[in-house]
């Protein structure tokens, strides 16, 4: 018995170790040239390969399973601790990353199941592979480079109803205190939390900066018609981790709709991230949790008077 957990700790060990390898020496390679984004290469063919080779080197199936997870959260928390990726990345990341590895470890057990039975040299067979994966991770990024270049814009547009005039409305939006709304589910999982906003000067050409629980981020006024529309550009994100997601520009519009006011709020972001299908959801969920948040504490203050 105490054999058997040994040898099938030794199984997890050696394939943990081996899909982290592979993990991590994917999204290395995967920036060579350096870019800006993130696609096929780093979601799908890097895990890929990891699972085929962690198939290669634990051919029982349960060792196989705790390999493959471990090696997928092991290689997440290694790159979020040395600040290459943000928590909320990383978590948003896993399902994608997971089912592209257990995609790998069939195809990896299949062929050691069926094609490495007649192979008389099966170590030197896995050692071929081991030493072509990462050719075919470079090979496979420098196809993909030019598109990853490409920003890819999005508009978010969200808005509330207030119980109040444009004009008593107007001040709230120029500068922010304090928050003090629930957060939204994204925000205690790593989505940036707003603090607080200050506006230096008026009209346009005044700056205002957005101040975060870690970070900030500097605008510039670029329409002012006040209290009806304030547009701003921004200039600068100061914000930790891997940025491929910008911001270009945002938009506030108050709207009289009887006696209350309609309060909007539009944000243009870039994005460098692939496939598009799986990432724009959750891109534009992000930014409109942010949206979320600022508008209903502007209408509880409203509220609670």
């Amino acid at each position: 018995m105490e054999k058997h957990n040994a040898n099938l700790l030794k199984g997890v060990g050696v394939g943990t170790l081996v899909g982290v390898c592979f993990g991590l020496g994917g999204f290395f390679l995967s920036e060579i040239p350096r870019t800006q984004g993130m696609g096929m290469v780093m979601f799908w063919l890097t895990p890929i390969l990891a699972g085929f080779a962690v198939a290669l080197v634990t051919p029982k199936p349960n060792t196989m399973l705790a390999a493959m997870l471990l090696s997928a959260l092991v290689s997440l928390v290694m790159l979020v601790a040395i600040g290459k990726e943000g928590l909320l990345c990383a978590v948003l990341a896993f399902p994608l990353l997971a089912a592209g590895i257990a995609f790998g470890a069939v195809c990896g057990n299949l062929f050691r199941k069926y094609l490495m039975v007649g192979v008389r040299n099966q170590s030197m067979t896995m050692m071929l592979f081991f030493l072509a994966a990462p050719a075919f991770i470079l090979f496979g990024h420098h196809v993909e480079y030019r598109e990853l270049g490409v920003p890819r814009e999005e508009i978010v547009t969200s808005s509330v109803t207030i119980a109040a005039s444009p004009d008593a409305v107007w001040p709230h939006i120029l500068s922010i205190d304090s928050i003090a709304v629930p957060k939204p589910l994204l925000m205690y999982i790593g989505l940036p939390i707003p603090v607080r906003c200050q506006l230096v000067g008026s009209g346009v050409g005044a700056k205002r900066t957005c101040y975060f629980e870690k970070g900030s981020i500097e605008e510039t006024i670029t329409e002012w018609s006040p209290p009806n529309a304030m547009g701003l550009s921004i200039d600068r994100t100061n914000m930790p981790g891997r940025h491929w997601l910008g911001f270009e520009n945002a938009k506030y519009e108050l709207r009289q709709e009887g006696s209350a006011t309609r309060l909007i709020r539009t944000t243009t972001i870039v994005s460098h991230l692939h496939p598009i299908w799986y990432w724009r959801y959750f891109e534009r969920l992000g930014v409109a949790s942010e949206h979320e948040y600022i508008l209903k504490d502007v209408a509880r203050q409203f509220n609670e008077k």
